[in-house]
């Protein structure tokens, strides 16, 4: 069940919102330039491996990161208890996938798309398999294209110009309050005897 408010919720932290605003029910996230600084079928090779320090490495020994904020945004989008998923339209599912292993990423996500074709069809797939309405999700991405295309559906969507940040994360959230219409307000008879 969605959280009916964010107030309270971000309480203390940086961009904290009060009075009621409205939480999606899911968060959606892009994986290439959103996550990380790459196109995962494209930019690195896979398959990737634990390095000795615990860095990720790419089939040619290079390191390959995420983006400095990606953690702290999960983990705050986690905190907001509001469940997380992946939509990815790369066609190295695999190496994606291993991606989100090696960094621990899939802790975070409770569903993953991964696979090409547009971002509707993904975001189709999650609507069937978790009932939350489009309008309910919120969605943020590096591609104009696939804004377009999602917002179309009625998804709150957030443009991520270079790599996922906080402050990227509670623009997400104004983005997504503004498009909620206001609670209705609860009629109330005057007072006996008022004329």
């Amino acid at each position: 069940m969605c959280p009916p408010t964010l107030a309270g919720m971000l309480e203390g932290q940086r961009g904290g919102f009060g009075g009621g605003l409205p939480a999606p029910c899911l968060w959606v996230l892009a994986l290439d330039y959103t996550l990380w600084p790459f196109w995962v079928d494209t930019h690195v090779d896979p398959p990737f491996q634990r390095g000795r320090a615990g860095s990720v490495l790419d089939a040619r020994g290079r390191p390959v990161r995420l983006y400095p904020e990606v953690l702290a945004v999960l983990e705050r989008l986690q905190g907001l208890g509001v469940p997380m998923a992946a939509a990815s339209r790369t066609g190295e599912t695999r190496g994606a996938t291993q991606l989100l292993e090696l960094f621990g990423l899939h802790s975070f996500l409770h569903r993953v798309e991964i696979y090409p074709g547009g971002k509707s069809a993904h975001f189709h797939r999650l609507q069937q398999d978790t009932g939350v309405p489009f309008a309910q999700m919120l969605f943020f991405d590096d591609e104009e294209r696939n804004i377009r295309d999602v917002s179309k559906l009625g998804v709150t969507c957030v443009l991520v110009p270079n790599g996922m940040t906080q402050a990227l994360l509670t623009q997400g959230l104004e983005a997504f309050a503004r498009s909620c219409p206001p609670a209705p307000v609860p009629h109330t008879a005057p007072p006996q005897g008022a004329e």
